[in-house]
């Protein structure tokens, strides 16, 4: 079988540095070279222009002195001597021209064979021009009289010195480069071979670490970041060991946890059973005054007490059992909304009508202000809620209370209409730390209380979830020793609320 190749990082550093060597020692060539050119080329430049400017001079002074003609016959007259003393004065091959381009003269046994109109129609224009051939270049520039153009002067020289110097100067980079690549190379190679080989004793250091064959000491001591490295991984290596005795407190702190769990289990069974013991006290009750019922059948005041007992404890029992197996179904099964449109005054009433008898057992006054209005809601869901609400209202009441029910249309921030039930009492009040959980199932402010008045905790949770499933909120408004206000709002039957989504 054939193993993946594997670039190491001997390598792979060796080649980094290999290229940075290339890099640099390329570009430094390449600056100085370009730097030694142009500044060759500056030189040469500048030496042209004190040419041409003492060729200026020298023929505006025979110009001046030949007396007046024209530039053409002057350059024609004594274009071929002035280009001799020119050539003398330089030390160069000079030839000149006259203001239309023309051949007036030259220092050399015969001209030399170059296309310089280009370059003439530059200096026509009072600018200077270059021309380069191989190791040959010719320099041409305008001769004036003050600001009257005479002609065109070429300069013609020789590069191939400068060539060849340049030649030298770029095989002696190319040889210093060469050296300088190869012992920077051998330099750098065995300072990363060094560099590596503590990598390496760190990398055996941490399979240690993770075989669970913890250090005793660093593994590299030095005055850098991989010794700053070396004493993290030792003080890792120290925090390892010491996280893994505390892993075993923990795991012993998680056993004692499933205890606890265990223990929650065993009081959520308890919990069942106390349920069961609110649904075993009225059927108690019931068996009982049945028996009664059966032993007594000729006392009539007896008969009566007893039948409105049983008839009390079964309104009772109904309402806990029906309560108890609505929220269950909620939590285990998809409970489906059948919305539709459903006119609020008459169901309020209904509500207020059903529970008008148990408020006059209690002594508790129903005030409503209800109008005609429609709301998008399941009417089943929206009997639960307001028979749950109107229920609490009488139950947690005082004797000679009053409950007042409400409903108005109100607009929401986002200008959306909605309406409001509201339900108050003029009961005790709901204390400040049980206000943020009355929603929440088999809740109850008080034991005594809620047996006292057969409560579970179960109705206001299913009242809350029922008023979601209409698209609705419900919400406790005020609460205090004067009695209680739950508000409830619903969507309005209305073209923009065509669905109530169902859960």
């Amino acid at each position: 079988m054939i193993g993946k190749f594997r670039l190491g990082l001997k390598l792979k550093m060796s080649l980094l540095l290999a290229l940075l060597l290339v890099f640099t020692v390329t570009c430094l060539s390449v600056l100085v070279l370009s730097g030694i050119r142009e500044n060759e080329r500056t030189m040469l430049e500048q030496y042209f222009i004190q040419l041409a400017e003492a060729a200026n001079l020298k023929v505006r002074e025979d110009y001046l002195t030949g007396g007046r003609i024209s530039p053409e016959q002057f350059m024609k007259q004594t274009g071929q001597r002035l280009a001799v003393d020119l050539g003398a004065q330089s030390g160069m091959a000079v030839t000149l021209y006259t203001l239309d381009g023309s051949f007036a003269g030259t220092s050399l046994p015969f001209q030399h064979p170059a296309n310089v109109q280009d370059a003439l129609q530059y200096t026509q224009q009072g600018q200077s021009a270059y021309i380069t051939e191989g190791d040959q270049m010719l320099f041409l520039a305008p001769l004036y009289n003050y600001e009257q153009r005479l002609g065109t002067v070429q300069f013609h020289t020789s590069l191939a010195a400068k060539n060849a110097f340049y030649a030298k100067i770029r095989q002696l980079f190319l040889f210093a480069g060469a050296i300088v690549l190869g012992v920077g190379f051998l330099i750098g190679y065995v300072y990363v071979r060094r560099q590596v080989n503590v990598i390496d004793r760190l990398n055996r250091a941490t399979s240690k670490i993770g075989q669970g064959d913890y250090l005793s000491a660093p593994s590299v001591v030095r005055k850098d970041e991989l010794g700053e490295l070396a004493q993290g991984i030792y003080e890792m290596s120290s925090s390892i060991s010491s996280s893994v005795g505390a892993l075993h407190e923990e795991k012993q702190k998680l056993l004692e946890t499933v205890e606890q769990l265990r223990e929650l289990e065993q009081q959520q069974k308890q919990f069942i059973g106390n349920i069961s013991h609110e649904l075993k006290t009225p059927l108690t009750s019931i068996i009982a005054n049945a028996d009664l019922l059966t032993m007594y059948s000729d006392d009539p005041a007896l008969l009566d007490d007893a039948g409105r007992r049983i008839h009390l404890e079964a309104q009772r029992l109904n309402g806990l059992v029906e309560k108890a197996l609505q929220l269950s179904a909620m939590d285990i099964y998809e409970f489906e909304t059948q919305a539709e449109v459903v006119p609020l005054l008459p169901l309020l009433e209904e509500a207020v009508a059903r529970l008008q008898g148990k408020a006059d057992s209690c002594k508790v006054t129903i005030h409503t202000s209800l109008f005609e209005g429609e709301v998008w809601a399941d009417p089943e869901n929206m009997m639960h809620i307001m028979l749950n609400l109107l229920d609490n209202a009488i139950k947690y009441n005082c004797p000679g209370g009053q409950v007042h029910l409400l409903n108005y249309i109100a607009t929401s921030v986002d200008g959306a209409q909605r309406m409001i039930i509201e339900v108050a009492d003029t009961g005790i009040g709901i204390p400040l730390e049980a206000v943020s959980r009355i929603f929440d199932p088999f809740y109850t402010v008080s034991r005594d209380r809620s047996r006292a008045s057969g409560g579970t905790g179960l109705g206001l949770a299913l009242v809350r979830d029922l008023t979601e499933k209409q698209g609705g909120t419900v919400q406790l408004v005020e609460t205090g020793p004067d009695g209680s206000r739950l508000r409830v709002e619903l969507l309005l039957n209305n073209t923009l609320h065509n669905e109530v989504r169902n859960e």
